[in-house]
């Protein structure tokens, strides 16, 4: 068993947007963050992602703007290497390689060709020590060479033992003093005077144990203020830190917990800060004043303001970037993959928009399209407000399943008191498509007795009636089904309890049903039971080795006889329904196992010394179609097969398994990832360059309106030339539209300078004119002879057709042409009209 090269494991999205505080450009027009070990570029307008910035080989630690151009960006990255880039064009410019992870990154215009990171300390024997946990803050000296790669050796260090979250370090006064807070300590560098000076706080300050540890800090872009958030909610402004003996500071107290960002203004008149109350506070620089824009939807932990002052923006702990106008209303909203705790529902494929389902903020279900790396939108399935209170337990969603067709959807919630039972309600959501939405339409409350540990649906598309089963650990397994109304003044059908099943007690496992929804597999502990869900009627039993069952799954297509189970005593077993008896079972520690509801496939995820390995193989097949070793470092957990939107065609055997549907799994880093073939990168890559004709050319929206249809006029002018014969192209006046319209309309000349030369290229050569002259005038005269000859004959012929369209009731379509008419006419088609052609074409 071999891993196959024509595949490999691709990063599909779902990386954090909120690992770093993002940065606005200076017209506002853009927002780009670190997103995994891309940069991404989103418009500040229409929140979409604009560029995807990929060259990193590690997790994106940083972005700055580059203080002498604002056009381009630093970014930095654990794999020891800064690269500026093009935000606008996409384009990577240059790479500096340091040599070691580098952890933040900070620019000041004062402190032209110089970046400050942040790095690991080194040890005595001059090696990095990252297991130290001491870090500093270096200044790099960018060397001016025309490479592209290039190694940046000169740094020297500024502040030693600082800390690693960017939000700590910070110029002040324009780039006169750079200062940091770490644990009790603030420090302050001063680059005139090459001096620093430390301030400490203790570690408590009243009786109620508040805590003073430094969380974040904002320098006043003018004044000598310096403003630092703390673990109990309170910001301190220092002033006066220039003389070590004589500085004061203030409090400013709202915040009930940590504070985890704080920003000054561009301006300096006002100071924003954020944590865990959703808030975004405005203090009145030098005023006891403040206003609030609450309800922000998660914990805020970046907020970060526009070089114009236009535009806030915060960070929020549900992976999502609000921007803000002028702390008074939400103009944008970015979302991303919401990171949860855990995804307790698993992952699910809509069956309508094909975006993946999964557990998103507390008490809601998030549709994320993988196509567009984007979330669609979310569906809150507890409906109450939640409470951002620690050790206050709510509502949660911990299951949810669709049926076959996409009409409906179950989700199960609970919540555990500390001196209560356990409460769980049992939702059905029908369909709307009036609101393209789901609509609550029945909720049974406590329908188990205990704990819900798995949920179905049937999966027979082609089945009138829809059922849902359900597993508890009181030993019992529900079906519900749809069911109308008994009185007619009733609203709608709603769900109810069909049949509870139990066997000897045993506490049921897992369920799953069969392809074509014809047979139900329960399995209680170490046996597993098959139904018919016609009759509700024990069909038979199931058994194996010693082990509880931990997941079942039914095979597809001709594989559909076959029931395959995953035990706790690390079996992988597989029973032929037909002789019911076990086929096969082999020694297999199995974390998820899942089939392809589009081919035969199945995807076991193994654990195996500390890592994660994928079989994909057919339960006919003694031999796995695709294995791939040290998939992850971690276990995996969840992952689906989403069905493709065009199938691949690929013939290779290897590959194969991948036509229909595509194999999504979360890493225990919540990352979002997939396999992809050579034959899929191509096609990608093939799609982006349909539209860039000309690489070495700007384009521009004017040219890509114009181009968006020219293949379109390039048919038309096949089917125009067929008719017409061959036609002289435009010598010069092609290339001259052709660059008069990729050419940016800001570097043009004025248009009265280009209109002459503009029309001149319209034109066509005066010589080449008198050149074809004579001859045409030999040939006109020639076929004006052959066509006196030709006229009779013609008339002749003219004269049968229309009294054959006469004598068939119709009437002649036109009239007769005289002869000097036909000689017109013959002098029209004549003309050169290639100049019109090349105009349209260009």
């Amino acid at each position: 068993m071999v891993e196959h090269a024509g595949i490999r494991v691709v990063h599909r999205g779902g990386s954090k947007i909120n690992f770093r505080e993002p940065i606005i450009t200076n017209d506002s027009r853009f927002l780009i963050c670190a997103s995994g070990e891309y940069v991404k570029v989103f418009s500040t307008a229409t929140e979409e992602c604009i560029q995807d910035l990929q060259g990193h080989t590690d997790l994106v630690t940083g972005v700055v703007l580059n203080p002498s151009n604002h056009l381009q960006v630093y970014s930095c990255s654990a794999d020891g290497t800064i690269r500026l880039w093009d935000f606008t064009d996409g384009i990577l410019i240059k790479t500096f390689t340091i040599g070691c992870p580098i952890y933040s990154i900070y620019a000041s215009a004062k402190h032209g060709g110089v970046l400050f990171v942040v790095v690991a300390m080194p040890d005595e024997t001059n090696a990095v020590s990252i297991s130290a946990e001491l870090f500093q803050l270096v200044a790099v000296h960018l060397p001016h060479s025309g490479e592209q790669l290039v190694e940046a050796r000169e740094m020297s260090a500024v502040i030693t033992d600082v800390s690693p979250h960017p939000g700590t370090i910070a110029f002040g006064r324009e780039g006169e003093y750079i200062a940091s807070a770490k644990d009790l300590q603030l420090q302050v560098f001063f680059f005139r005077k090459q001096t620093s000076y430390r301030f400490s706080l203790s570690e408590s300050t009243n009786k109620k144990g508040a805590k003073n540890t430094f969380t974040c800090i904002s320098c006043h872009p003018k004044d000598d203020c310096i403003a630092t958030g703390h673990k109990d909610g309170k910001i301190r402004l220092w002033r006066n830190v220039n003389h070590k003996k004589e500085y004061t500071y203030s409090t400013l107290h709202w915040h009930h917990n940590a504070i985890s960002s704080l920003h000054f203004t561009p301006e300096g008149t006002s100071l924003l800060s954020g944590g865990i109350e959703s808030v975004l506070v405005q203090w009145q620089y030098g005023q006891e004043t403040k206003s609030f824009l609450p309800r922000l939807g998660s914990a805020i932990t970046h907020v970060t303001v526009s070089p114009d002052g236009a535009l806030y923006c915060t960070s929020h702990a549900d992976n999502k970037i609000t921007i803000i106008q002028n702390c008074v209303k939400v103009s944008a909203v970015i979302q991303g993959l919401v990171k949860g705790e855990s995804v307790r529902t698993g992952l699910m494929v809509d069956p309508r928009s094909k975006a993946l389902v999964l557990n998103g903020k507390p008490g809601h279900l998030q549709f994320y399209s993988l196509q567009r790396d984007k979330q669609l939108y979310n569906l809150d399935i507890v409906q109450q407000e939640y409470i951002y209170q620690s050790g206050l337990e709510q509502f949660d969603v911990v299951k949810a399943a669709f049926d076959a067709r996409g009409n409906w959807l179950a989700t199960v919630e609970e919540r555990k008191l500390k001196h209560s039972e356990l409460e769980i309600n049992l939702k059905l959501w029908a369909y709307d498509e009036q609101t393209q939405s789901f609509v609550l339409n029945t909720t049974v409350s406590a329908p188990h007795e205990a704990r819900i540990t798995a949920m179905c649906f049937s999966h027979a598309a082609d089945d009138q009636t829809c059922t849902l089963v359900t597993a508890s650990l009181d030993g019992h397994f529900k079906a519900w089904q749809l069911f109308e109304p008994a009185h007619t003044e009733e609203e709608g059908p709603s769900w109810a309890c069909d049949f509870v099943g139990a066997y000897h007690g045993l506490t049921p496992k897992c369920c799953c049903f069969s392809a074509d929804g014809s047979l139900l597999a329960v399995s209680f502990q170490e046996v597993v039971t098959v139904w018919s869900p016609a009759s509700w009627e024990l069909l038979t039993t199931l058994s194996q080795p010693p082990g509880v069952i931990r997941d079942l799954c039914f095979g597809r297509l001709s594989c559909s006889k076959y029931l395959l189970g995953t035990t706790a005593k690390k079996l992988l077993c597989c029973w032929n329904l037909l002789t019911c008896s076990l086929e096969w079972s082999t020694s297999m520690n199995v974390s998820l196992l899942l089939a392809d509801p589009l081919s035969e496939n199945m995807a076991a995820f193994c654990r195996q010394a500390g890592s994660t390995n994928l079989f994909v193989f057919k339960p006919s097949e003694p031999r796995p179609v695709f294995s791939h070793k040290a998939l992850s470092s971690g276990k995996v957990t969840h992952a689906v097969f989403a069905p493709r939107d065009e199938m691949l065609e690929s013939c290779e055997e290897s590959v194969q398994w991948l036509n229909r549907s595509q194999l999504y799994f979360l890493t225990s880093n919540m990352d979002l990832m997939t396999f992809s073939t050579k034959a899929e990168e191509d096609r990608l890559m093939a799609s982006s360059k349909q539209l860039v004709i000309d690489e070495s050319v700007a384009v521009t929206p004017f040219y890509l309106l114009l181009g968006k249809h020219r293949q379109q006029q390039q048919d038309k002018q096949d089917t125009l030339s067929s008719l017409t014969g061959e036609r002289t192209q435009l010598p010069q006046g092609s290339v001259a539209v052709k660059e008069f319209l990729h050419t940016p309309a800001h570097v043009l000349p004025s248009a009265s300078f280009l209109c002459s030369m503009f029309v001149r290229s319209l034109l066509i050569s005066v010589t080449d004119r008198e050149e074809n002259e004579p001859a045409e005038e030999e040939m006109e005269s020639e076929k004006e002879e052959d066509s006196e000859g030709e006229l009779e004959p013609s008339a002749s012929r003219q004269e049968k057709a229309a009294s054959c369209l006469q004598a068939h009731g119709y009437e002649s379509a036109a009239p007769a042409l005289t002869r000097a008419q036909e000689r017109e006419l013959r002098r029209v088609r004549k003309l050169d009209h290639s100049w019109l052609s090349g105009l349209l074409d260009s």
